[in-house]
């Protein structure tokens, strides 16, 4: 999800997580590595396809 910046995303834990930058994008599939931020880790994902 693109978000225009700046950005504070509060945390499941409280803890709070700031971006500056102009447009952020924020990790909905919680995959990524560097969460709450994007790296696109959902992009390495298998597809299955049917037989």
């Amino acid at each position: 999800m693109l978000v225009e910046g700046p950005v504070e995303v509060v945390l499941d834990d409280g803890s709070t997580v700031v971006s500056d930058r102009f447009t952020v994008a924020l990790c909905v599939c919680r995959r990524s590595r560097s969460f709450p931020w994007c790296d696109t880790s959902h992009r390495s994902r298998e597809k299955r396809h049917s037989a």
